[in-house]
């Protein structure tokens, strides 16, 4: 029977891509979403998917949310963390509800969802924990104290998340996109994009498929021996 994935934030951008790609691959799809029900709705039955509505930043929502899941399609093997937000100010001006927004989401909401699915993946012995950081938690980012903070835990989650699962056959890995061409990074304004864009060596924005396949190899049996790593994919622009 196919393993079941479930991708957060995923009827939009890498999310949505990376639900198409792990479809393609054969496995069984759960997406979730917090915004528009008709256009996700729309999305999901057009490819193919199941989706679920709740935020990640509610732990009981996400307790149902598994629960309802694993009756529908069955035991969670691949989780990917995808879900996020910005709420971007220079710090001064940060407000603590932006930062508050950003870290239960980013963060807190990895949290949330790996803790529902983690107990099943051990006494299975096999899972798939991908989580998607960025490019800016790992270098830093004027303007996004808040996001650079929560994705930079996310790869501190990741790492040590490895250790206590390795023994039981779950690999931890977190994927670390630079600018990627989604409907958000599009909305930039043309001469801000383009000054990105110069920054980064191959000469162009990334596509959400490039990520997606990043996604879909971290979660096959041929990547067993690959855990609490983190996979830089971003065009050249920052070198770790």
């Amino acid at each position: 029977m196919a393993r079941v994935a479930v991708v957060t934030g995923g009827t939009r951008g890498v999310g949505a891509a990376t639900a198409l790609a792990l479809r393609e691959a054969g496995y069984r799809v759960a997406v979730t979403f917090v915004g528009s029900v008709e256009a996700s709705a729309e999305f999901a039955n057009r490819h193919g998917l199941s989706a679920y509505r709740w935020s990640v930043t509610d732990y009981e929502a996400c307790v149902k949310g598994i629960a309802q899941i694993e009756a529908d399609l069955g035991p969670v093997e691949v989780l990917v963390n995808n879900a996020g937000i910005t709420r971007d100010a220079m710090f001064h001006k940060m407000t603590p509800e932006a930062w508050h927004q950003v870290i239960d989401t980013n963060l807190t909401g990895v949290f949330n969802m790996t803790h529902q699915v983690w107990g099943g993946m051990r006494e299975r012995g096999f899972g798939r924990v991908i989580n998607i950081s960025s490019i800016n938690g790992q270098k830093g980012q004027i303007g996004q104290v808040n996001y650079s903070a929560a994705k930079a835990g996310l790869i501190g989650f990741t790492k040590a998340l490895a250790q206590e699962g390795a023994r039981f056959g779950i690999t931890v890995n977190t994927i670390c996109p630079g600018y990627v061409a989604t409907e958000m990074v599009r909305a930039v304004p043309e001469q801000v994009l383009q000054k990105i864009v110069d920054q980064i060596p191959v000469g162009r924005l990334g596509e959400p498929e490039e990520i997606a396949r990043c996604v879909t190899f971290l979660a096959s049996d041929e990547a067993g021996f690959i855990t609490g790593s983190t996979l830089t994919a971003n065009g050249g622009q920052y070198l770790v």
